[in-house]
């Protein structure tokens, strides 16, 4: 079995979803984990794929082909298992610039792996002041966990980190 992952991006329009999965389908290949989003008129995505390497070539071949779609397929390894405990945190903070570097440098520097980010920009309810709010999921060891929370709570004052339940 290969495994392949599939980022794209393009114009939005109705039926894009339908073309891909319609593709990858008529070559047995199994859509797996993916991420898609509308972002200012543009519809962009990430995706997992596997297939057969019977159906391999055929299936690269068809994909080229898409042409409404900017894509970029690459080969990947059989998923793994990371041996890290995975942690999901919700964030919120005032906006501001900056704020996903200082976050993701304070994951870094203390062992962790962003697994997973999901983030946007909106206005609190009472005060109209823009927020940055996020859901992460991070991979790391179980002796870093409690270090790697102080330091993101540390970043701004203003910082909220809540740890969610898996």
């Amino acid at each position: 079995m290969k495994h392949l992952v599939i980022s794209f991006i393009c114009d939005d329009k109705p039926g894009l979803v339908d073309s891909l999965s319609s593709t990858i389908s008529q070559h047995q290949g199994n859509w797996q984990t993916s991420s898609l989003h509308h972002l200012s008129g543009k519809f962009a995505g990430i995706l997992e794929v596997s297939v057969d390497e019977t159906h391999y070539d055929s299936l690269q071949s068809s994909l080229a082909q898409l042409n409404q779609f900017n894509l970029q397929v690459v080969d990947a390894p059989n998923p793994t298992q990371d041996t890290g405990k995975a942690i999901s945190l919700s964030l919120t903070a005032n906006d501001r610039a900056g704020i996903v570097q200082d976050i993701s440098s304070v994951i870094h520097q203390n062992h962790g792996n962003l697994i997973k980010l999901v983030s946007q920009q909106q206005s609190a309810p009472h005060s109209g002041q823009l927020m940055f709010t996020a859901k992460v999921i991070i991979s790391v060891s179980e002796n870093d966990v409690d270090a790697l929370i102080e330091a993101l709570e540390a970043i701004e004052n203003d910082l909220m980190v809540d740890v969610n339940e898996n």
